[in-house]
């Protein structure tokens, strides 16, 4: 008698998921029903915004690819660049310094030394 129990309260337990499981086979069958009547209708119509579409989006990723390339050339060109200010910077401080030792330190020489140490501090 046991045994009987259990059958009947394993299907009591059970009939909640069977219900579930019919009610989502009936929504299966109707959209499958919807999506047939709108792909016979609008298919083509679809296909072409689809098509269209994923061209847009390879456009897009050729230009991403192509502006990428571009900061990395410019990002190169920026650092030479600075390498450059630096060295110019160093040789402009060293000309003052040997100008100030020869002219026996003015003030004007001071004051382009002060300005120089400011720019640098920027950089």
């Amino acid at each position: 008698m046991a045994a009987s129990d259990t059958k009947t309260n394993l299907e009591d337990v059970l009939e909640p998921f069977y219900q579930r499981a019919s009610e989502a086979e009936d929504r299966l069958s109707r959209l499958e029903a919807a999506v047939a009547s709108n792909s016979d209708a609008g298919g083509e119509e679809h296909l072409k915004t689809i098509i269209e579409l994923q061209a847009k989006l390879e456009r897009a990723n050729a230009e991403l690819a192509s502006e990428r390339e571009k900061t990395k050339k410019l990002a190169v060109e920026n650092g030479k660049f600075q390498y450059r200010i630096i060295h110019l910077v160093q040789a402009i401080r060293e000309g003052d310094a040997k100008l100030e030792s020869i002219k026996g330190g003015s003030e004007t020489s001071a004051e382009a030394m002060a300005l120089l140490k400011s720019e640098n501090i920027r950089l």
